[in-house]
């Protein structure tokens, strides 16, 4: 288990060409952000987390289908909220290994990495 001094839970900024990248809490609670996306999206998203419902990732899914956007949309059917996090029990470590390497991909295709 890592370290968890100075942690702090949150929304996590990186920076990016042009600006910043969400990459914890990046399903919005509330409205639609569809609209207002100036880039793909790689989104990767425990099946059973009850913090970001199927319902909201298949909302997003859809609203990204209907504008043609390039997004990537990843469901891991049994993973929790957390599923990343080393330093907790709802750490899955293939669908944490996966989603870090589908991560990567993602930058290198996109010009951020």
């Amino acid at each position: 288990m890592a370290d968890t001094k100075g942690l702090t839970a949150g929304e996590v900024k990186i920076p990016a060409q042009g600006g910043e990248m969400p990459a914890y809490r990046a399903m919005p609670e509330t409205g639609d952000v569809i609209p207002i996306l100036k880039a793909p999206v790689l989104g990767l998203y425990g099946g059973a987390d009850e913090s970001i419902t199927n319902i909201q990732i298949n909302r997003m899914k859809g609203g990204l289908a209907a504008i043609r956007s390039k997004s990537e949309i990843v469901v891991y059917p049994t993973a929790p909220h957390g599923f990343h996090a080393d330093y907790r029990p709802s750490y899955r470590e293939a669908d944490a290994r996966d989603g870090w390497t589908r991560l990567l991909d993602w930058f290198a295709r996109h010009g951020v990495a």
